[in-house]
Formats: C-alpha cells, structure tokens, sequence
C-alpha cells in the first residue's frame, strides 16, 4: 500500500502525532485503550508504516513467569500488538483484517526489555483481494542485545468491505 492510499483510521491517527517519544507515548495509550489487553505488556509502538511495525515492551514483574524472565505468552502479546498495528498501516479502509493463526517458537529465554519486529512475509496487492485471503506477518522478538528471544508467524484473513 503506498502512503497516497486510504489509510485506516488507526494509521491516519498515528500519523498525526509527532514522530516522537511523545507523538509514540500518546498513541501507544489510544492503543491499549482500544485493545486493553495488550496493556499487560505495556507497550511502545516505535515505528508503524505499511509493511512493518516494530513495538517495545519493558522487562518489568508483570510479564515475569515463574524463572522471573519475559513469560513466553507474554511475548506473544507483544507480537500480536506488533502484527496489528502493521496491519493497520498496511491495510486500506476498503479492507479488513482478523487474526486467524499464530505460529510460535520460544528459541531462548528472555531477560530483558523485547522489542517486536513485524514484517510482511510477502508483499500485499489489495486491488486482487475480492474473497477472504490469508496475510503472513513475520514478527521476530529480540532481546536488548539484538538475540531473537521468540519467533511468530502470524496469519491473518484478509476480506474487503461489504
């Protein structure tokens, strides 16, 4: 999708905001408001644009699992905070999008603040979208020292607007 298309509203609304730790703080907030649960690993979106998001969640005692390291679902929060706010910038208002599947590795334990990168797997033509299709988002996980702690796989079902 290029940046003349019609964004989401959730798109236009991040860009909007300053491109900074405030323009990120403020509409990190609108996001847990509109999906509470990913408030649990409070969440920082850093970047959004089509195609890729990447997200932040600090190391703190509500995402500890019992090793007190990042508990593993918890990171797949983080992923999926990721995955939709990509697919907000990705996809047009003349389409939508669900969570249909995620695939999860858990590769090492995590002891730190993670950052979610998510990308698209292979690029999006909206225009030939006219039944439900599915949308692979790539979400890599990565510890402060840039090791991926979890891997995800998340596919989403794509359909335009009745």
């Amino acid at each position: 999708m290029s940046e003349t298309s019609s964004a989401s509203p959730t798109y236009a609304l991040r860009r909007r905001l300053p491109d900074n730790i405030v323009g990120h703080a403020l509409f990190s907030l609108g996001m847990v408001a509109r999906v509470p649960y990913f408030g649990t690993v409070l969440p920082m979106v850093n970047e959004m644009r089509p195609g890729f998001c990447r997200v932040t969640g600090p190391n703190w005692f509500g995402v500890h699992n019992h090793l007190g390291t990042f508990h593993a679902i918890a990171a797949c929060n983080l992923a999926e905070a990721a995955m939709g706010m990509l697919m907000e910038a990705t996809t047009p208002s003349t389409h939508r999008w669900i969570p249909k599947a995620m695939h999860t590795q858990y590769l090492t334990k995590a002891t730190t603040r993670l950052t979610a990168e998510a990308e698209l797997v292979a690029a999006v033509d909206f225009a030939d979208i006219t039944e439900g299709t599915d949308v692979v988002v790539g979400v890599r996980i990565l510890d402060t020292t840039g090791t991926e702690v979890v891997h995800c796989d998340i596919t989403t079902w794509v359909t335009p607007r009745s």
